[in-house]
C-alpha cells in the first residue's frame, strides 16, 4: 500500500457567519492536526458583519495551510445561503476528498483526519466528553443521507446534545469524495418538521 493510500490529500471545508470569535479558538485545531497526508483548510465567510473577516486575513498570515473566501453581499441567495457556501468552498477544493466540518465542533485529537477518506463516504464522531473519535465508513454515500439529513436541517438543532450521539446521528464531520460532495450539500439546510422529522429520527436511530 502507498503512501498516498494511507493518507489521501484532504480538503475542509468550513462555512463561517459572524463567528469571529469562534474561529481564533477553534481554528488552529484544524490548521495544526499531524496528519502524515496533505491537508487544506478552505474556510467561506458567509457575509459576516463581524470582525470574521479580519480573523481570517490574520491568521491566514500565520498559517500556510488556510485559505478563505467569502459570499458577496451582492449575491442572490437561492435557496439556501449555507448550500451555497459549501459549494462554493468544495468548489474552491484542490483534492479529491472533501470534508465538512463545523468550527464549533473542532477535532478532538490527532485521529480525527485518520480514516475519513477509507470509503465513498465516512463520518467522524467525538464521544461525549470529546476526548475520543470514531470513524464509520460507508462504500456509497446513500448510506449515510438519512442522518445528513437529519443532522443539517435547517433548525440547526441537529447538532445539539451530548448523550447518545452516534446513535442519534450527531456527527462532527462528514467526508466525501469530491464528485458526490455536490449530492451531499443538497440535503443540508431542509426545512424538516413534524411527522418528517419524527419518522426521519426513527430512521437514524434504528441505523435504517
Amino acid at each position: 500500500m502507498t503512501i498516498e493510500t494511507q493518507h489521501p490529500a484532504l480538503s475542509i471545508v468550513i462555512a463561517v457567519h459572524n463567528q469571529a470569535t469562534t474561529l481564533e479558538e477553534n481554528l488552529p485545531s484544524f490548521l495544526t492536526l499531524p496528519y502524515e497526508g496533505e491537508y487544506e483548510v478552505i474556510v467561506v465567510d458567509d457575509m459576516s458583519t463581524d470582525d470574521t473577516p479580519n480573523v481570517l486575513k490574520r491568521m491566514k498570515t500565520e498559517y500556510p495551510r488556510l485559505y478563505s473566501t467569502f459570499l458577496p453581499k451582492s449575491v442572490i441567495i437561492n435557496p439556501s445561503r449555507l448550500r451555497l457556501a459549501l459549494n462554493v468552498g468544495v468548489k474552491a477544493a484542490h483534492h479529491d476528498y472533501v470534508v465538512l466540518a463545523n468550527i464549533n465542533f473542532p477535532p478532538v485529537n490527532a485521529e480525527w483526519l485518520e480514516g475519513l477518506a477509507d470509503g465513498e463516504a465516512s463520518l467522524v464522531y467525538s464521544t461525549r466528553k470529546r476526548d475520543n473519535v470514531t470513524h464509520v465508513v460507508a462504500t456509497q454515500l446513500e448510506d449515510f443521507l438519512p442522518v445528513v439529513r437529519k443532522a443539517e436541517r435547517r433548525s440547526c438543532r441537529g447538532h445539539q446534545g451530548k448523550w447518545f450521539k452516534r446513535r442519534r446521528g450527531l456527527y462532527d464531520a462528514l467526508c466525501i469524495r469530491r464528485e458526490r460532495m455536490f449530492d451531499a450539500i443538497k440535503l443540508f439546510d431542509l426545512p424538516i418538521r413534524g411527522r418528517r422529522l419524527m419518522g426521519l429520527r426513527l430512521r437514524v436511530w434504528l441505523g435504517l
